[in-house]
């Protein structure tokens, strides 16, 4: 029987995750069959078995960083200003915080190009599955920790902080499913499939939204909340498609990328630092766009045919922007 006060215990995490890993083992099974007893082409073998390793190599980085990450995080504890006593409404604030915190955490990956090259190997599969919730950022464990420690200052627990990113983590993976098309009124307040559908879209419609993980209030307190259309499909990946699927490709795709742009002659030092922190398809000659400008692009061209064909409007298509995302 699980014992569910060793969750907020100082090995909180590691026995979270080792009760969780067979029942997603059997999860991911179930939902493989039910998908291909419906002919539904959403698991493909190479692509679970680069999930599965991407999991693997994040989990063995995140060992190798716990040491530190915890000292970091104490020590922004031990100057904590305030003082918790624990309860029931602790450890509900500790939850929004580290929910909060991942949606910033979230928010600056697909913001600044650097960490989005690490976040980008979460996005670059076609399919979108369970098993896509293992797809881990390799990398990301090297600066996690920075985003969770000021919660630390604010007087909650390290270990307590990664308790409730561990469950909050938990939840995340099981959103990643095409078998659940709605959650009812859930669909107000947490983040559900059909939120994280959206958010894992290559369509310009959809790009950068839902980053939440737990609840979705905070997308729609800051703007970043976009409802799943039943009028546009959802279409997986990435732009530009990458021209190999194996793991050394996926895994530093973006990162050859920012290094041929750096490399760039005659390039100023500030231009190269702006090529690894503003936001990807930003450009120095101003010839690159950033998703915020392609949206607003598709926004004023679906304004502009609604406006200039009233009687018979023509239903704007996502694939001229996405195609133009390839040059």
């Amino acid at each position: 029987m699980f014992d569910f006060s060793s969750m907020f215990q100082a090995e909180g995490p590691d026995v979270v995750y080792t009760w969780t890993i067979p029942v997603f083992a059997v999860i991911i099974f179930v939902e493989m069959a039910y998908s291909h007893f419906n002919k539904e082409k959403i698991y493909e073998t190479k692509d679970v078995a680069t999930n599965v390793l991407f999991a693997l190599l994040n989990y063995g980085l995140d060992i190798i960083m716990k040491g530190f990450s915890l000292f970091v995080m104490m020590f922004f504890y031990h100057h904590r200003i305030f003082d918790w006593q624990e309860g029931i409404w602790y450890w509900i604030a500790v939850f929004l915080a580290q929910d909060f915190a991942y949606y910033v955490h979230h928010y600056v990956d697909h913001h600044s190009r650097v960490f989005w090259a690490v976040h980008i190997t979460h996005h670059n599969s076609d399919y979108f599955n369970i098993s896509t919730g293992f797809r881990s950022p390799v990398f990301q464990p090297l600066y996690r920790y920075l985003f969770f420690s000021p919660l630390a200052f604010m007087g909650f627990h390290p270990w307590h902080i990664l308790v409730a990113y561990s469950a909050i983590q938990i939840y995340g993976t099981f959103v990643h499913t095409q078998s659940i098309k709605s959650m009812g009124f859930l669909e107000y307040i947490l983040v559900t499939p059909s939120h994280h559908r959206v958010h894992h879209a290559c369509n310009i419609k959809y790009l950068d939204r839902n980053m939440g993980m737990g609840l979705i209030i905070w997308d729609k307190i800051f703007g970043t909340f976009e409802k799943e259309d039943p009028e546009v499909p959802v279409k997986y990946g990435i732009y530009p498609k990458m021209e190999s699927k194996d793991p050394a490709t996926t895994l530093f795709y973006e990162w050859r990328r920012i290094g041929k742009d750096i490399r760039q002659p005659g390039l100023s030092f500030k231009d190269r630092v702006k090529y690894l922190f503003n936001s990807p398809g930003w450009r120095h000659d101003g010839t690159g766009k950033t998703v915020k400008q392609f949206q607003k692009e598709y926004l004023e061209k679906i304004k502009n045919k609604t406006s200039a064909v009233k009687k018979e409007p023509v239903p704007e298509t996502e694939y001229e922007y996405t195609e133009a995302l390839d040059k």
